[in-house]
């Protein structure tokens, strides 16, 4: 924790945007542990409020539109294709394009806070899938603010307990991810559900 207060205190507001922009490419940059960093020395007076939380989101939107645009490229399959070589990068694809087909723009939008570790590959997914550019920039975004304004918010409120916080952030996150994934597969089970009596209906017919 002390490093990376170190690195923050050192580059400031550059730093939060170097690993906000690095990790929506998913690059392995501790960003949300960074911004939690960030909030604390917002709240000491080491750093500015409003020059932080732009820097944050400045890198993160970025880092999305960067990944959206290599994929939409000519050789965005082949880009695809070389960040699915790992197994784990392989799922987390696969995952990335239901979640996008599926649920759209909300998707996209809970990409980057809920399912955090989902969002540099539903940017590839939305890339490919050629989502309107304006759409996935306004809800990647919002995201985005969300994101941003949640781990600078709490490394302000609790910034003299930044690393339980972290770990707590941490629960809480993947808590929410799973309680996600229970409620779209819920919605998913009731359409089934409602879908067989009307294939029912029409075999009768």
């Amino acid at each position: 924790m002390e490093s990376f207060l170190a690195l923050v205190t050192d580059y400031g507001a550059w730093i939060l945007f170097a690993v906000t922009f690095l990790s929506c490419l998913a690059m392995p940059v501790p960003a949300s542990l960074m911004m939690l960093a960030g909030g604390g020395l917002v709240a000491s007076g080491d750093l500015g409020g409003l020059q932080a939380a732009g820097a944050a989101l400045g890198g993160a939107v970025l880092g999305d539109q960067t990944g959206y645009a290599l994929a939409r490229t000519a050789g965005g399959d082949r880009f695809a294709a070389w960040v699915s070589r790992k197994p784990a990068r392989a799922k987390a694809m696969t995952r990335a394009h239901d979640m996008t087909g599926r649920w759209g723009n909300l998707g996209i939008f809970l990409s980057r806070w809920l399912a955090s570790p989902l969002g540099p590959y539903v940017n590839l997914a939305a890339g490919l899938m050629r989502i309107d550019w304006p759409r996935f920039l306004f809800w990647g975004a919002m995201g985005e603010i969300v994101w941003v304004t949640a781990y600078i918010g709490m490394g302000y409120v609790f910034a003299g307990q930044v690393t339980a916080v972290t770990e707590i952030a941490g629960n809480a996150s993947g808590f929410l991810a799973a309680a996600a994934v229970v409620v779209g597969l819920g919605a998913y089970l009731w359409k089934m559900g409602a879908e067989i009596p009307k294939k029912k209906r029409s075999a009768k017919s």
